[in-house]
């Protein structure tokens, strides 16, 4: 997630955002002189002569859909498979060339063979569907994020290889796009019935159902920036999402787990095939796990490794990652296989063949993370914020030579902050931040410190108009603030949110940037309320979903109640008491 993802719902907001996004392409400009500077400049940083991995992106094809429009039951389009076809050729001016390559590889789709009895589809939708041959049938990893998209996938597998049942599905982690398929591959009603497994790491439920839920309308509305849930696929809008192009729209669902795996080194049989596993927890997610398949020398890193560096915090919101434990559990990775393994594939990207090449990319890619880590700890402790910190912090030439090290989806920037947060929080150790003035009054404050909305707004054009995009943002950003009516701050403001979105080369950096200059444009009314899947809801211990309700007490409207409510759930023969008292439930 990759995703944990609140995606599934993340996209409601789609027809929301939609006068915007047509605000947004109505008033889209042409990248300014600075900005096909800087993206010349940033070409000729890039490690170009390594051109490896068109050939493996490219390895094992065997076919696709002849449809490229993946549909509900209601026949809406849940996934276009030919969204990105105009990724072709060079990068055009309003995307920086590192990103057009990235995407140029991420928009493959298809059924690929990774190894005799090892297959993936990949490109329909965020993440990667793996498929293991077994004797008789087949087990799958991460059944995408909807059971539309994982139907289809199914599809052409069964038309592709063969028409043999699944036997087994296994969870990698506990984020929606790697469990949200599950039932466009099996039914609950075969795995009630004993004839399919559902293995996952152990905690799988609890943090699946947890980050969709307690933080989730919060998550929805930053993902949707993330993602670039709404905005157009073009040149000059949504160009992918660094780990995939986009997320689908259909329906997330879940089938709880029969089994949990606990213990590195734990192995399994299914049908003569043969799971070695790898515990992972406080990686890329909570709970996640990698595994070996020793008949075939093949090794699947789940989300610890992909084309790009990951967030150690994701934008749309989560639990600060474990930068350093990322980077150990790797480093047991390559101690546990690394001489064992001739193939290597993830749930996100291509995969990877050759131990010695193999190798070398794990290896790499580790001490990116470590890097990360080690360095944001050193600035820290020589008292730099997190701001200093991401400003200075750059990986070095070896590491930043190779291109699945770049910033994609995460970015040192980003992550160097995560990483400082994570041991000191949101203080920065100056006391004028302690009790700060909030964006509103704060605005009031600047602007008036400049001489008025006139003169800010002047400071800001003159900003805009030397190519210091942020520093525009910055002070639009106190004029909208101060006054959210101010329609020519809104429109500088997304000017620069727009020249800053081309030069980017994070995907998730372009599609935050865009969004919000499409909403600078056409403002759009915060929303709290939204839909959740079923499954999820139905997953829930009944304590845990009596407990959700302790953050929706308004105080307000709560105080001086003195209430008790007695729940009985009659199919599951429980009683709760809830009370509610002082505006605490």
């Amino acid at each position: 997630m990759s995703s944990g993802l609140n995606i599934a719902r993340a996209t409601t907001l789609a027809a929301i955002f939609g006068m915007a996004m047509a605000g947004h392409t109505a008033a889209a400009q042409e990248a300014s002189g600075y900005t096909k500077v800087a993206n010349t400049a940033f070409d000729l940083t890039l490690p170009w002569e390594d051109d490896e991995d068109f050939e493996l992106a490219d390895r094992g094809f065997i076919a696709t859909r002849e449809d490229p429009l993946i549909r509900n039951d209601a026949g809406e389009v849940v996934m276009d498979l030919s969204a990105y076809d105009f990724a072709t050729g060079d990068a055009p001016e309003t995307v920086n060339p590192s990103l057009w390559r990235h995407l140029k590889l991420i928009r493959k789709h298809g059924l690929f063979e990774v190894a005799p009895g090892i297959w993936q589809v990949r490109g329909f939708d965020l993440s990667t569907m793996s498929i293991l041959a077994t004797d008789t049938g087949y087990v799958l990893i991460d059944p995408l994020l909807t059971k539309e998209t994982a139907a289809a996938a199914m599809d052409l597998v069964r038309k592709e290889l063969g028409d043999k049942p699944v036997l087994a599905v296994i969870y990698s982690h506990s984020h929606g796009d790697h469990f949200g398929g599950v039932k466009g591959v099996i039914s609950e009603e075969d795995v009630m019935a004993g004839k399919v497994q559902v293995l996952a790491p152990m905690g799988f439920m609890e943090h699946a159902v947890s980050e969709n839920l307690t933080a989730g309308p919060a998550m929805t509305r930053r993902a949707s920036y993330q993602f670039g849930t709404a905005l157009p696929r073009s040149a000059v809008g949504q160009t992918g999402n660094g780990i995939g192009t986009a997320l689908s729209t259909g329906t997330m669902t879940l089938i709880a787990p029969t089994r949990e795996i606990g213990t590195t080194g734990e192995i399994i049989t299914i049908d003569g095939l043969e799971i070695e596993f790898q515990i992972t927890p406080g990686t890329e997610a909570p709970a996640e796990m990698n595994m070996y398949l020793p008949q075939k020398r093949a090794l699947c890193l789940a989300e610890n490794a992909n084309a790009t560096m990951h967030n150690v915090l994701t934008p749309r919101g989560a639990l600060v990652r474990d930068s350093r434990a990322w980077a150990d559990y790797l480093t047991q990775s390559i101690g546990l296989f690394g001489d064992r393994t001739d193939v290597l594939f993830t749930s996100h990207g291509w995969p990877r063949w050759e131990q010695d090449k193999i190798k070398d990319y794990v290896s790499f890619h580790r001490d990116a993370y470590k890097y990360l880590h080690d360095q944001s700890v050193r600035l820290m402790n020589q008292g730099l914020t997190e701001a200093e910190i991401a400003e200075v912090i750059t990986l070095p030439e070896p590491l930043a030579a190779k291109w699945y090290n770049h910033g994609y989806y995460g970015t040192m920037s980003h992550n160097s902050k995560a990483v400082y947060q994570r041991y000191l929080g949101w203080y920065d150790g100056n006391p004028a931040n302690l009790n700060g003035w909030p964006p509103e009054e704060a605005g009031k404050r600047y602007v008036a410190a400049m001489g008025g909305a006139e003169k800010a707004l002047g400071i800001a054009q003159t900003a805009l108009d030397e190519g210091d995009y942020r520093w525009a943002a910055e002070v639009a950003s106190r004029i909208v603030f101060s006054d959210a009516d101010n329609t020519d701050a809104r429109e500088l403001l997304a000017l620069a949110f727009e020249q800053m979105a081309w030069q980017a080369e994070g995907m998730l950096w372009r599609n935050m940037y865009l969004t919000g200059a499409a909403e600078a444009r056409v403002p759009v009314d915060d929303i709290v309320d939204r839909m959740v899947s079923r499954d999820l809801i139905s997953a829930v211990d009944p304590a845990d979903l009596l407990e959700l309700l302790a953050i929706r007490v308004n105080p307000e409207k709560a105080a001086g109640k003195d209430i008790a409510v007695r729940f009985h759930f009659t199919d599951l023969d429980e009683t709760y008491l809830v009370t509610l008292r002082n505006s605490v439930r």
